[in-house]
């Protein structure tokens, strides 16, 4: 396995470090990509996708000021990182919210927007009308322009070759899941089933829906344009970062938000994850099971102490959430996940907080 070099290119390794970094860094460079992104959603022609553009960046910052914690591992790389990963997160909140607020429910529309996202990893490809299927077409150009920026971030990433099939691979699951989930409510259980059919082999440990979790977040996908950012990276290097965060890491991380979601997502008509255990008590269960083995899991993988505090900063992240002090089915399942915390986790928990709070 590689490891990055030289020593603003080490993964930090103690919470005290990531977090400096995060804060004078990594805040800062995210506002500033997505003060850009907002501007340019305000100038989206169409009202209805400027209002989901609009809508998507400022109730779901927090989406990319995670995803580039991992920019933070590789500062001489976060002029490019940073862009990259704010580009990819915001094509992906934006297109959620396209979906989850849909005037349609016709899945060839869903296959076709999220194909920017499979275009976005792609720079060999030819950019499409991602819109051609919904009434709703004229953003003015905000979505090919998000989809260039990944690619000519990308284009800056020496060891990406490496990378590119595992990415490629992680994306088309998410693009899958966003699709099956958003069609027609008595029809969406069903797909996801028979999707899950194809490829339960994978992931013969999880339940379906936890499956379908994992493919839901882009943390995998992030890990290796960090790591495409060295140009050491090899294929075997590659295929250990995908196997160490998919599928557990990944299904920690997507858990969590469902998790805390269940309320809203009722209230909605949304698909939620976490509804599908049969009590509070397995639904527990089965999110500690999925924490041990994401642990288990990032053992081997090179500064493995980093990827322990993503761990622990998904938990710390997402349990400090204010929707969980509203729910008290989650408030308890909450405090008993964080009973008996490393303090690791407490020290995440008290930092998200603040963050959302004053920053």
């Amino acid at each position: 396995m590689i490891e990055l070099e030289q020593s603003r290119n080490q993964f930090p390794r103690e919470p005290i470090r990531l977090m400096s970094r995060v804060y004078k860094f990594i805040l800062p460079d995210v506002r500033k990509e997505l003060d850009g992104w907002r501007h340019e959603a305000d100038a989206i022609p169409d009202p209805e996708l400027r209002k989901q553009a609009l809508a998507s960046i400022k109730t779901k910052e927090f989406h990319c000021q995670g995803g580039a914690v991992y920019a933070a591992a590789n500062l001489d790389k976060r002029e490019v990182l940073v862009p990259l990963i704010v580009a990819f997160q915001t094509i992906s909140d934006y297109l959620d919210n396209l979906c989850d607020r849909s005037t349609s429910l016709d899945q060839n529309d869903f296959r076709l927007l999220h194909r920017s996202m499979l275009d976005a990893v792609d720079p060999g490809t030819g950019l499409q009308d991602y819109y051609a299927l919904r009434d709703e077409r004229n953003d003015g150009g905000y979505l090919h322009r998000l989809v260039r920026t990944c690619r000519d971030n990308i284009a800056k990433l020496p060891g990406y070759a490496a990378a590119k099939p595992y990415i490629t691979d992680l994306v088309g699951l998410y693009s899958d899941l966003q699709v099956y989930k958003h069609i027609d409510p008595n029809l969406r259980e069903e797909a996801l089933l028979q999707w899950w059919e194809r490829h339960k082999h994978r992931t013969p440990q999880l339940r379906w829906n936890e499956f379908a979790a994992a493919t839901g977040s882009t943390l995998g996908v992030f890990m290796l344009f960090l790591a495409a950012s060295n140009p050491k990276l090899d294929d075997g290097s590659a295929e250990v970062i995908h196997s160490s965060y998919f599928p557990h890491v990944c299904g920690l991380h997507i858990m969590l938000d469902y998790l805390i979601d269940q309320a809203e997502d009722e209230i909605g008509g949304d698909l939620n994850f976490c509804s599908y255990y049969e009590n509070k008590e397995t639904m527990l269960s089965r999110i500690a099971f999925i924490v041990e083995e994401a642990r288990r899991d990032i053992k081997r993988l090179p500064a493995s102490s980093f990827h322990r505090m993503i761990i622990e900063g998904l938990l710390g992240l997402y349990l400090s959430d204010p929707k969980v002090s509203e729910q008290k089915e989650i408030r308890e399942v909450s405090r008993r996940l964080m009973k008996r915390s490393p303090l690791m986790r407490v020290f995440f928990f008290a930092n998200s907080r603040w963050i959302r709070k004053y920053l």
